[in-house]
């Protein structure tokens, strides 16, 4: 069955007690299994999904954030003691290379004994790293296709696209709200969309604590509001919007319904207020 499950819908990338896990989507589309983003927590969350870490066909990492790359490296080091033994693409920005060799060397004492210690294939071959560019690329029998969204200060941050043999998804990744996202989100079967609640964001500023004003200037210049979300949408005829990467999500004064509320301003269709572990079937 053709699905997306949100593993982990909360933007940013501090946790709490009781509050949801960073950034992670799991597209399931036409035989491949894709992971978007691996935030903190998700090996668990794939694991709670029901699906393998050795499964895994392709990993696409939307920009360098830590919330949306954090366990990249140790999931691909505990898939591989899970029995992973043959090399996963991995598209991501420029950077990222830098990143997955760092990893191995901060782990390099733990591979290397478990190399001459339990006889496993070498770690580093596992994961085949590509620039992720604007453009097509082919993923199995779906078709991916990468714009820049706007999430400054980064420059190296995408939505993508995803088609298949009858369905069609798009994610819009970390973005203030763009025109381009209209045309590239047309009629797809589902988009899930980051999305913030502008009235949350004193609160959620206040309640870090350890930075400056300019947290808040970063959260208006690059997320997008829950309304201006569901106008993208509607403008797109997509389906059904997912609401995902909610800033805030762990504010108990703000619940599903004040997101409910502040979407259907502009959008009047099938609404997914993100969760994680939520699964969105799509046949």
């Amino acid at each position: 069955m053709n699905s997306v499950t949100l593993l982990g819908t909360k933007g940013g990338p501090a946790i709490r007690p009781g509050t949801r896990m960073p950034t992670s989507i799991l597209v399931q589309m036409d035989g491949m299994t894709v992971l978007v983003d691996a935030g903190l927590g998700v090996a668990r969350g794939l694991c709670d999904a029901g699906v393998a870490l050795t499964d895994l066909d392709a990993i696409i990492i939307t920009h360098l954030h830590s919330d949306h790359y954090l366990e990249l490296g140790p999931l691909l080091h505990t898939a591989w003691t899970a029995g992973l033994a043959r090399t996963i693409p991995i598209y991501g920005p420029t950077g990222l290379a830098h990143y997955w060799h760092g990893f191995l060397n901060a782990m390099s004492f733990d591979v290397e004994l478990r190399l001459r210690d339990e006889g496993r294939p070498p770690l580093e071959p596992l994961l085949d790293v590509h620039v992720l560019q604007d453009g097509e690329t082919a993923l199995g029998g779906l078709k991916l296709t990468a714009i820049r969204n706007a999430h400054p200060p980064i420059e190296d941050s995408f939505a993508l696209r995803f088609e298949g043999a009858s369905q069609t998804v798009v994610l819009s990744g970390d973005t203030a709200p763009i025109p381009e996202m209209v045309d590239f989100s047309h009629n797809a079967d589902l988009l899930v969309h980051e999305a913030m609640l502008s009235a949350g964001i004193d609160a959620l500023c206040k309640r870090v604590g350890n930075g400056d004003d300019r947290l808040r200037i970063h959260l208006e210049r690059s997320h997008t509001p829950a309304a201006e979300a569901g106008r993208i949408a509607t403008e797109a005829g997509v389906k059904r919007l997912a609401l995902n990467h909610l800033v805030p999500c762990d504010d108990p004064d703000f619940t599903d319904a004040h997101w409910q509320e502040e979407t259907a301003r502009t959008w009047a269709g099938p609404l997914f207020i993100g969760t994680d572990g939520m699964k969105i079937p799509l046949d």
